[in-house]
């Protein structure tokens, strides 16, 4: 048991990805741990295979008796669930210790090397190839991830001697800030959660912010052209990465595609690594990789560990995940919310699939998103072949008048776009000569993926 928390832990959102981690984690190390979801899923489903008890009654009178004494319970909550929650409230209304998810990596960060990977976009993927190699490195670590590994199989690694800690440092509700890093990837900076961000310079600031927070002699991995945008006050050392870009201290060179793998060359310090192999799809994945290895080579890991390893990486559930690939049919599922990770979703299916008709499941996700980025996701949809709509995903968020599917239809540059419910989905897709199907989304649309391939296997 982790001594610095209390014996029993209660987890509002435990379903989530990143909650589910800290469920995991809680349970593996001897407390006693339940919690809430409103979703029944596949991951809350696994948690309770897993011993952990999850409950969908969204009543106080849910919370079993062991779980009511203020004294002896911990609560963790995610900023994704809605102020009128009736169970946080009843534990915020009598006194009990309440702690956001990103308030308790910070604790468990503490007094450990951790290294730390920001971004609109990327995040996940990094993230799990930074621990792929630190495995195969024989590095002794704790990972907290942001989607489940098919390496690992899960989204939590635990090490009982672990000497770092790998997370992803979310920039929804400032969560970041509650990190300190030695180590810190900044992989994109787009403009997203306005909910949240008053404008593009709140972001940069915030961002700027968690750069200061790097421990001294730390490191900064970034996108080339980032740090410049940025006005972090703190002198550290920082390694930008980019393709043929001579000014970058992390250069990606001479790629090219041999077997269906991208491979390319890194140059990083007068140090030369060739023929690195990165079998995930889109020139984005290359980039991914390339700061991956450069930060397993900063921690110590060998060039030919990490050249070896990163050709076996297997990536990330619903990051491009290709369910079925015949001559007749192909289905891909992703996790893509934002107009920009939309673009990259596309332009790699239209790179390894040139003659196929695109035909995309979209499922927005967030009223506000919607709102905010309706121009730019009626023109990357538009790209499509294909569109069918599926109702905005709430998630945390009340509907705002006005916005919805749609609305958003209007600003897509296409002809009878249809929109249904995801109970309807199947029988659109079934009245359709269907050659190349996708679907995305980070709300519930990963729950037809099974009835998806039900049907077209």
């Amino acid at each position: 048991m982790n001594k610095a928390f209390k014996e029993k832990v209660y987890l509002v959102g435990i379903g989530g990805i990143g909650m589910s981690a800290l469920a995991r984690y809680f349970h593996a190390m001897g407390h006693q741990v339940i919690g809430y979801d409103k979703a029944i899923n596949q991951m809350t489903k696994r948690l309770q295979a897993e011993g952990i008890g999850v409950t969908h009654i969204n009543e106080e009178d849910a919370v079993p008796h062991p779980f009511r004494e203020k004294e002896e319970v911990l609560v963790i909550y995610t900023p994704a669930i809605p102020k009128d929650d009736a169970i946080l409230n009843y534990f915020k209304e009598n006194g009990f210790e309440c702690l956001k998810r990103a308030e308790v990596l910070g604790l468990l960060s503490k007094g450990i090397f951790t290294i730390a990977v920001a971004g609109t976009h990327g995040k996940t993927t990094i993230t799990s190839m930074i621990a792929h190699l630190l495995k195969k490195g024989n590095k002794k670590f704790n990972a907290f991830l942001g989607g489940i590994s098919r390496d690992f199989g899960t989204n939590l690694i635990l090490d009982p001697e672990a000497e770092i800690m790998l997370t992803e440092a979310d920039e929804f509700d400032r969560s970041f800030l509650q990190l300190h890093p030695n180590i810190l990837v900044v992989s994109s900076v787009d403009l997203d959660h306005l909910d949240i961000y008053e404008s593009e310079k709140d972001l940069l600031d915030t961002y700027s912010k968690l750069i200061d927070q790097i421990v001294v002699k730390g490191k900064l991995f970034s996108h080339f052209g980032i740090a410049e945008r940025l006005n972090s006050k703190n002198d550290v050392s920082i390694k930008e990465y980019a393709i043929e870009e001579d000014k970058a201290e992390v250069s990606i060179e001479r790629i090219r595609i041999e077997s269906g793998n991208y491979v390319f060359d890194l140059k990083q310090e007068g140090k030369l690594i060739e023929n690195l192999v990165c079998g995930l799809p889109g020139i984005h994945n290359v980039e991914n990789a390339a700061v991956a290895a450069s930060v397993a080579l900063a921690v110590g890991v060998d060039q030919k560990i990490i050249k070896e390893a990163l050709s076996s990486f297997r990536g990330v559930q619903r990051r491009f995940d290709v369910h079925i690939n015949t001559s007749e049919f192909v289905y891909i599922d992703d996790y893509a919310h934002h107009p920009k990770e939309l673009e990259s979703l596309i332009k790699s299916i239209r790179q390894l699939y040139p003659t196929r008709k695109i035909t995309m499941v979209f499922q927005p996700h967030l009223f506000s998103r919607t709102k905010d980025f309706g121009e730019e996701f009626g023109e990357v949809l538009a790209t499509c072949d294909e569109l069918i709509l599926l109702e905005i995903y709430p998630a945390r968020e009340l509907p705002i008048e006005g916005i919805d599917s749609r609305w958003l239809s209007a600003k897509v540059n296409k002809e009878g776009v249809p929109i249904c419910q995801k109970a309807q989905l199947m029988n659109i897709l079934k009245s359709r000569n269907v050659d190349l199907l996708v679907t995305a989304g980070a709300g519930d649309i990963d729950t037809m993926v099974e009835p998806i391939i039900d049907y077209y296997a």
